[in-house]
């Protein structure tokens, strides 16, 4: 901020405060110069006006202190300083006329109608323009026009017939049935427009404005009304001037400290006892009556039915109504009825990413936290998150549990005054780790597909540069030889014998070449012994010398398998032995082929089991990518006696992968 931006600030500042203590005085005056003017033309103390010069000023002017610029707040103050004008108005115009002093009937003019500016700017452009002092809408601006013309209209009106304005109780009354029908028109149909603002703002706007404009809309309704009931009825003064005062300070909280106090719940606590009121008094004289048709003669007993009675109520009927209360206040606060809800909202997303940020939104509206992350951590050390709000610099933090398995946490930032209720947080967590672990799985396939697609296109590229540097010069050569060998049978058959030698050596060296091509893409022993029969060749192959014991477990016909399936369990077989082997320093090993629909393979071991600082590896990693090539999935862990278990799951059918999932190979898999 420059200096003369701050220079300007603290004039607004001076300014704004010389206003607000132009009109206190105002006021203060008035009331002692009312001590001069008889009592019937005296300004009664409790006048409105005096409130709003009295309590509105200030409050403007601390707003303005702070905020220089705030449109509502010179809007206050202005209205204020009307006010306390108005209210000098009242006593120095009868007394300028008893006294004879000039300009009497200046004075008397004002206190005709001045009232009006803070009564109709209050009321019809402040909704208009608050919190921000910009209009909801362009469509609203002939609407601010009408606002701002209602007080120079009802000035003409009174100005020409000064008997329309009555007075009640010393407070003047502007009864709009009896005024004419246009200017009561304008001014109403001003206010439910102004409310129509209002209530538009409140939909378009993000939780912290809805919360400022809760902070006016629920004093200022009581306030509109009051007014606006007393301009045709006359009305209690205190009841008048408790919402004449209440108002500013509610505005002042929403502009400066909304988040710091819960308007939800004290909007939720009147309602609540404003409706235990209405049902035990009318529980207490329904029964009170009916009492007393009963037993005639017995009235304080008829009077102690209906306490019992009344009291008997009490507690119900405060549970049933803050039920409802809340639910017209915060919505759905069951937490299985909004697990339900973000079940179906998550079945519209299209995709993990989606999903989450889905999850997110719906889970900070159902806490109503000012923000709320959730943090994906997969098992490559990647972080997925969604983040909906605002959270601060020490959120509340939640873990995210999977079956023991922490997969992530939520971060939330509580809203002010109203702590997430635990068993809602925690019914929530546990659906947010299950999509977690979801999205986990989901960026886990993502990458072993594109893993899958690499491997797929370097095993092409490698096979291409193979046959085009190594098989295909040798064949040439093989050529080369075999002319070599007829030219020289021509003219040296002795000779001949040599270059077949070498011929027959070089053609040895090719087969082998095409031999391990072949093994690369397919293990032969595969379709030698079949399956079974190749994992306890290769099982045989690992316990030579000093290696552990394998020990291999078949159930079901594994010979009418796909060649896909069979390449993939025998390779994943394959890795888990080999790491058995390097790493486990086990005695022995046991794998399990189990055909149910679906192949199952588990490879366990009783070694030394996992570090506790485990990375995945490239076999790690290429054993869960040839198991999610077909489909399935491959998980690593420890096993139910120690030592290391992985399991693999390889789908054979779409049907079968649908009734024979992963969950149901682990059940079978514990049964053997």
């Amino acid at each position: 901020m420059d200096m003369g931006t701050v220079q300007r600030s603290r004039v607004a500042g001076r300014a704004a405060w010389a206003l607000a203590l132009s009109a206190v005085l105002a006021t203060a005056v008035s009331l002692v110069l009312g001590l001069w003017l008889p009592a019937d033309r005296r300004l009664v103390w409790w006048h409105p006006e005096i409130l709003v010069a009295a309590v509105w000023t200030p409050t403007a002017a601390l707003l303005l202190r702070h905020r220089p610029g705030l449109r509502v707040g010179w809007v206050m103050l202005l209205s204020g300083v009307a006010a306390g004008v108005y209210v000098l108005a009242l006593n120095l115009g009868p007394l300028s006329e008893l006294r004879g002093w000039p300009g009497a009937w200046f004075w008397t003019w004002l206190g005709y109608w001045l009232w009006a500016v803070d009564t109709f700017v209050l009321t019809l452009v402040l909704p208009l323009i608050f919190p921000d002092g910009r209009l909801v809408s362009r469509r609203f601006a002939p609407v601010l026009v009408a606002a701002c013309a209602v007080p120079v209209i009802v000035c003409v009106h009174l100005t020409l017939d000064p008997g329309a304005r009555r007075f009640h109780n010393g407070v003047s009354v502007y009864p709009f049935q009896d005024i004419p029908l246009p200017i009561s028109a304008t001014i109403l149909g001003t206010l439910i427009l102004a409310m129509a603002s209002v209530a538009i703002r409140f939909v378009r706007s993000s939780p912290d404005v809805r919360r400022q404009i809760a902070w006016v809309v629920y004093p200022g309704t009581a306030a509109v009304a009051v007014v606006y009931i007393g301009e045709t009825t006359p009305i209690a003064d205190a009841v008048r001037n408790v919402t004449v005062a209440g108002v500013p300070l509610c505005i002042a909280i929403a502009i400066t400290r909304y988040r710091l106090f819960d308007i939800d719940l004290v909007i939720s606590r009147t309602l609540v006892y404003a409706g235990l009121i209405v049902v035990i008094t009318g529980v207490y004289f329904a029964l009170l009556g009916a009492a007393s048709l009963v037993a005639r003669e017995r009235g304080p007993l008829a009077g102690l039915v209906g306490a019992i009675a009344a009291g008997a109520v009490f507690e119900p009927a405060r549970r049933r109504l803050q039920a409802a209360v809340d639910r017209l206040i915060h919505g759905e606060r069951d937490p299985y009825r909004i697990v339900d809800r973000l079940q179906t909202q998550l079945q519209t997303a299209s995709g993990p990413s989606s999903a989450l940020a889905v999850a997110t939104e719906t889970v900070r509206e159902a806490l109503h936290a000012t923000g709320v992350a959730v943090e994906v951590l997969d098992r490559d050390g990647r972080l997925m998150s969604a983040e909906s709000g605002a959270l601060g610099e020490r959120p509340q933090c939640v873990p995210l549990v999977w079956y023991g398995e922490r997969v992530g946490r939520l971060l939330l930032e509580p809203a002010p005054a109203r702590p997430p209720a635990p068993r809602l947080t925690n019914v929530l967590a546990r659906n947010l780790a299950e999509l977690a672990n979801a999205a986990r799985l989901a960026a886990d396939v993502q990458r072993s597909r594109e893993r899958i697609l690499r491997a797929r296109e370097e095993e092409r590229r490698r096979l291409r540069r193979d046959l085009h540097d190594g098989l295909g010069p040798t064949l040439a050569s093989l050529a080369m030889a075999v002319d070599t060998a007829r030219v020289t049978l021509k003219n040296d058959p002795d000779a001949v014998d040599p270059l077949l030698e070498n011929l027959r050596t070089m053609m040895g060296r090719t087969i082998g070449e095409v031999r391990d091509l072949v093994y690369d893409l397919r293990p032969p022993a595969l379709d030698d012994l079949g399956l079974a029969g190749a994992i306890r060749a290769l099982g045989g192959v690992v316990s030579a010398g000093d290696g552990p014991r394998v020990d291999v477990e078949v159930e079901g016909d594994l010979t009418t398998l796909p060649a896909a399936a069979e390449v993939a369990a025998y390779r994943i077989v394959q890795e888990a032995l080999t790491n058995v082997h390097r790493h486990a320093k086990a005695e022995a090993a046991v794998v399990r082929l189990h055909l149910n629909g679906d192949l199952h393979v588990t490879v366990g071991d009783d070694g030394v089991g996992l570090p506790s600082d485990l990375r995945s590896g490239v076999g790690m990693t290429s054993m869960r990518e040839r198991a999610a090539e077909l489909g399935g999935s491959c998980t690593v862990g420890p096993g139910p006696n120690g030592g290391t278990l992985v399991r693999a799951w390889l789908p054979l059918s779409n049907g079968s992968h649908e009734s024979h999932g992963p969950h149901g190979a682990r059940a079978s898999d514990g049964g053997d």
